[in-house]
């Protein structure tokens, strides 16, 4: 499928030597273009048409093209290529104050009159169940390009690049003596999407998504013991050039070095202590924490998929005591580089940044149009989201982040303020309730610190929390050069499940008295 016209002429431009030949590409594609863009706009017309015709308030139509492409890599050997395009329309309506969805991969205009014709009788199968009408917030119909700031497009990449770099990532951590096995893969995800409505909104946004990554593994061969260490390196809203100018092979021999520091090392002695924890950490920890317990549907009891629901009821906005009043956190759909960025939502809803906890306060939820209402408020805060043509958009988690201090802090200044603690870099495994009551993380690499130094490096690390009592006891913060962002391609929700590609920033931070526990099954 060819990108629409708007799309070609924002990605164009030509050096002077090749002005001729450039001149007649942009002929033909734009010629290609054009017609491209009035299949479309037939297509979406058609859909709106139907739904107009047999009387819906509202309707909208999504054509999507994504793209993924995953390798990955085991010592000298490539494991995986996968390689999946997937290309549709989804029509949503919204008739007699119930919603009706339907999707076709055949993006034609029949077949896209036919579809929206189907949504409309889902809405009236499901208004008999209604238990009270879908009301949106007023939005006004913006018309918009938006697309990933880049200058490489990783899907133009040839495989054998990627291919070259995972294997030679894989070598150089082999170098190390000890290290038995290194695994290594990229991951690039592509979505082109246009989004009208009945409303007026012609909205097409282009993103690009990439993740490389590695695992380094080493092996005491007397014991047959063994401990991993994965790079740091986040996922990013970003081009083939991000992957080109980050460390990955300039650190294989230090990861390959600390997977082997951590197996020599002690295991940590169970007690309470204070946390510094490193952006590559806490990440996941506001993810969990604050991410999935903001959302508005699960406080609400309508999501309780991936982890159940949230103790952050409506009746405590404006009142609950979140977190220590030094402590910010705010959801952000504009964040530069952030995985879940983007310029509008999938209801055409133009994105934003707003305080989730203020100063320790919790002050809002994530909501989508049809749920702003549900609490009073008058505009969507922009979290409406759908992975694919195929799936209806619900509330997915935007980029949550917490705000640096106003300080200009860095780890190493919030180490030597620590009298006896535990530093954890790098996430690890997780559990967490189905209220986001409790919880318990592991990390990659501990190190143990005792008056304002780190004395030596521990194992088998994982801190228990309740969220609460976690986030207030907050009591010192990296300052806006610590800040960091760090994410997943991947987050999980809804039935049938959807995957939300989203992004956490932080600086690091201290937590005072956690509790700290011991995951040694090994020895006694």
């Amino acid at each position: 499928m060819w990108p629409s016209r708007r799309a070609f002429l924002a990605a164009g431009g030509a050096g002077a030597a090749l002005a001729m030949e450039a001149a007649l590409r942009g002929r033909l594609a734009e010629a290609r273009g054009l017609l491209v863009d009035s299949l479309l706009a037939e297509v979406t017309g058609r859909a709106l048409d139907a739904a107009r015709r047999a009387g819906c308030s509202y309707a909208d139509v999504r054509v999507v093209r994504r793209r993924s492409e995953r390798i990955s890599a085991r010592e000298s050997r490539i494991d995986e290529i996968h390689l999946r395009e997937d290309y549709g329309l989804g029509v949503r309506v919204l008739h007699g104050g119930a919603w009706g969805f339907a999707a076709t991969a055949r993006v034609l205009p029949q077949e896209a009159a036919r579809v929206a014709t189907q949504a409309v009788e889902v809405a009236r199968a499901g208004q008999a169940a209604l238990r009270r009408p879908v009301q949106l917030a007023a939005n006004p119909p913006h018309v918009d390009v938006w697309q990933t700031p880049l200058s490489k497009d990783p899907f133009r990449i040839p495989l054998q690049d990627k291919a070259d770099l995972l294997l030679a990532i894989n070598a150089e951590a082999m170098k190390v003596p000890g290290i038995a096995f290194c695994t290594s893969h990229y991951a690039g995800l592509s979505e082109w999407k246009l989004f009208r409505s009945s409303e007026g909104a012609d909205i097409e946004q282009s993103i690009t998504r990439v993740g490389p990554g590695y695992r380094v593994t080493a092996v005491d061969r007397r014991s047959g013991e063994f401990e991993t260490r994965d790079h740091d390196l986040p996922p990013m809203q970003a081009g083939w050039e991000y992957v080109v100018e980050a460390p990955l092979l300039r650190d294989a021999r230090r990861i390959g070095e600390e997977a082997l520091e951590k197996l020599r090392a002690p295991s940590v002695t169970p007690g309470v202590r204070d946390l510094v924890l490193h952006p590559s950490h806490l990440w996941l920890t506001i993810h969990e924490s604050v991410g999935h317990p903001t959302e508005l549907d699960r406080a609400l009891g309508y999501e309780a998929n991936f982890a159940g629901t949230s103790f952050a009821t409506p009746d405590q906005l404006g009142r609950l005591q979140f977190a220590a009043p030094l402590v910010t956190l705010y959801a952000d759909k504009t964040t530069p580089g952030g995985l879940a960025t983007c310029g509008y939502d999938d209801e055409g809803v133009k994105t934003q940044r707003w305080d989730l906890v203020r100063n320790g306060l919790f002050v809002a939820y994530q909501t989508t149009r049809e749920q702003a209402g549900w609490i009073g408020e008058q505009a969507s805060r922009g979290t409406s989201y759908a992975q694919d043509h195929r799936s209806i958009p619900i509330q997915r988690m935007p980029n949550v982040s917490l705000a640096p201090g106003e300080r200009e802090l860095g780890v190493q200044d919030l180490i030597s303020a620590t009298e006896d603690g535990i530093y954890i870099v790098g996430h690890g495994s997780f559990s967490i309730d189905h209220q986001r009551h409790n919880f318990q993380f592991g990390g990659q690499m501990f190190y143990e610190i005792k008056k304002g130094r780190i004395v030596r490096t521990l194992r088998d690390v994982a801190y228990q929390a309740s969220t609460l009592q976690f986030w207030r006891s907050c009591d010192l913060l990296g300052g806006p050069a610590s800040w960091q962002l760090h994410g997943s391609l991947f987050d999980g929700k809804g039935e049938p499940g959807q995957a939300n590609a989203v992004s956490h920033g932080c600086p690091p931070a201290r937590f005072r008295r956690v509790n700290v526990l011991s995951t040694n099954r090994r020895r006694g």
